[in-house]
Parts: C-alpha cells; structure tokens; sequence
C-alpha cells in the first residue's frame, strides 16, 4: 500500500537516487538534488505504508513542470523497481494531471521511451515541435539531442485548448535516433 503525497526537502536525496538508477539505464534523464529540492512545490511522491510511522519511505515521484503559460509536462515519473505493476505510476501521473488542471493549463506533455503507458492513461502522439517550449527549454541542453530516441504525446486538459504557435526556424528540432520507430497504433 502507498499514499500520495506533496514531496518535502527530506523526500529530495531518495527522489535523486530513483532517477539516477533510471539515468545510468539511459532510460530517464539525470536530475540533481538541487534541482529537485528548487522544485519541490511541483513533485508529488508515493509513499508505502509502513508499520512504523516514524518511517517514510518515498516508492515514486513526478514533476508537473512548466513549459509555456498554457503547456505543462510530466517530469521525472520514477516508480521504485521493486514496487512496479501496483499503479503508483498511474496514480502519480493522475494526481499531475489534478495538479495541472487546478493550476489552469490547457495541455500536458510528456516525452517517453514508454509511450504505452500515457497512452493507456489518454495521451495521444504528436510530433515533438507540437510541444516544442519543451525543445527550446530543455532538449537543445539534452546529451540526446541529435539522436533523440523519445516519443511526445500530449493530452488535453480542457475541450479545445487554445494554444499560441511555438514553431520556431531559428533552432534545429532534435534529430530522431536511427533506432526510433513510429508508434504502431493499430496493433
């Protein structure tokens, strides 16, 4: 069992370690513990019931992460490997989505080497210079950018969203990974 759970400065070093053994895997991008603690207002974390109280083990965390004043994005979703397959992802993806519906966002984002799950959960695949603040903001810094291997998908969080043209012809989209392949949505 586990509750969700608004993440504290003393949750940031067992976010850290989470992301790190998803980083040395090159499945998830590394994140320090400064970063997480200066955005600590923003994560929310899955916590097991533990018989003694005292005791709090952090099994999972995400990030809603701001992108443009209509655009938010999942960050950072770890699941400890041990606690997979009892939907704490999908719980902390559903308590983002509540985070980013309360905070007036009209779309969130995410980029995945796991587009299967968002999709389960109502995201549907766009190119990625359909969310491309993402781009500008984070991935020209990103070790991935010329040879990307991530799907975007987004989900709308109001009927309609009314969203400003992001494209811009000043600066290269990322470079698709020889080894990507389009999603498969039919099988």
């Amino acid at each position: 069992m586990f509750r969700l759970e608004e993440a504290r400065v003393e949750d940031a070093p067992r976010l850290h370690a989470l992301v790190e053994r998803y980083a040395a895997q090159n499945v998830m991008l590394p994140r320090t513990v400064e970063s997480i603690v200066q955005t600590l207002p923003d994560w929310v974390v899955a916590v097991a019931e533990a018989p003694a109280p005292a005791v709090r083990q952090v099994v999972g965390g995400a990030c809603l992460t701001v992108l443009a004043p209509e655009l938010a994005e999942v960050r950072s979703l770890v699941v400890d490997p041990e606690r997979q397959g009892e939907g704490i992802g999908r719980c902390l993806v559903e308590r983002i989505i509540d985070m980013a519906r309360a905070r007036g966002y009209q779309q969130l984002c995410a980029l995945t080497l796991v587009p299967k799950f968002f999709l389960s959960m109502g995201f549907r695949p766009v190119e990625v210079a359909d969310i491309s603040p993402k781009v500008w903001v984070d991935c020209q810094h990103c070790p991935k950018y010329e040879c990307c291997d991530e799907y975007a998908l987004v989900m709308d969080l109001v009927p309609n969203p009314v969203l400003p043209n992001y494209r811009r012809t000043d600066l290269p989209l990322p470079m698709k990974s020889p080894n990507w392949v389009p999603l498969d949505l039919v099988s």
